[in-house]
């Protein structure tokens, strides 16, 4: 068992980086989303959550890990459980991120868990970012990563939860290996789950290409700003529950609340089973 204490040094470590935010980019995101926007032009602002598109890892092909993500031990603890995972996100979205301004991204190392599950070992990862425009904080995002042992069983999709609520808005997705290649690219995502099937079948044990959580959120949000383009976001609260994979189209649903100061969004896979939750309120 993986005590805590192995990664006390590591937590309050911060790193920051920089990014100027172009339209170049947000055209990029939108045409992978076959969104029919206008192409963005100096002073716009960008759509809620694609702030994700302007941070990279950028690190030396060398100081890559075998799965493609940068190796560990650097900022982030040398964590020794080979499959990482993104397992959800809460964020505020405090002021708008306009096209021409610089950004700076904080992210600070708020708790390493170890935990036991049916899996086996588990480390669970908790980072803060605070993305900082010309007019101060615009976001504030808690993230939270997985570590897993290897995989020893397949998932069983029956014991999964359905849809939460009756959707009123729905869209199905074909997560092809473009749309995922293209994703990856945008965030400069080198996880190689995302685009190496020889890889993700033969050594993590995956039945196809992972669909990335950050795209899955992607196409929640988007959802959301289709069908209420007039709301903006205050705060979401994502849950990442089964993976989504490339084999399968997936449904994207919501319904909005009777308050109507909040909405409920979800990912259902092939078998109507659930995917990942977004509450979003406005």
């Amino acid at each position: 068992m993986i005590t805590k204490d192995r990664y006390i040094d590591w937590v309050g470590k911060k790193e920051s980086s920089n990014a100027l935010v172009t339209s170049n980019h947000a055209d990029a995101l939108s045409a992978t989303l076959n969104r029919d926007d206008p192409p963005l032009k100096e002073g716009d602002t960008i759509p809620q959550g694609w702030h994700v598109i302007y941070f990279h890892e950028i690190v030396k092909l060398c100081e890559t890990g075998s799965d493609g993500h940068p190796k560990r031990g650097e900022f982030l603890p040398p964590i020794d459980l080979p499959r990482r995972m993104w397992a959800g996100t809460k964020a505020t979205y405090h002021k708008p991120i306009y096209v021409g301004e610089w950004i700076k991204k904080t992210t600070t190392i708020e708790a390493v868990t170890p935990k036991v599950g049916k899996t086996g070992d588990l480390v669970f990862l908790k980072l803060k970012h605070e993305i900082e425009g010309n007019n101060g904080i615009a976001v504030t995002e808690i993230q939270d990563v997985v570590y897993r042992e290897e995989a020893k069983t397949s998932l069983t999709y029956d014991i999964l939860p359905s849809a939460p609520f009756p959707a009123v808005w729905s869209r199905d997705v074909e997560p092809t290996p473009v749309l995922l290649f293209r994703f990856s690219a945008l965030t400069m995502n080198s996880h190689r789950i995302h685009y190496d099937r020889k890889y993700v079948m033969e050594v993590e044990n995956y039945p196809g290409l992972l669909v990335h959580g950050p795209l899955t959120q992607i196409l929640l949000m988007d959802l959301f700003r289709h069908q209420l383009s007039n709301k903006l976001l205050k705060d979401i609260s994502v849950r990442a529950v089964s993976p989504l994979y490339d084999t399968h189209v997936f449904k994207i649903q919501g319904c909005a609340d009777n308050d109507g100061k909040s909405a409920n969004l979800w990912a259902l896979n092939h078998n109507d089973k659930l995917a990942m939750t977004l509450k979003a309120s406005f």
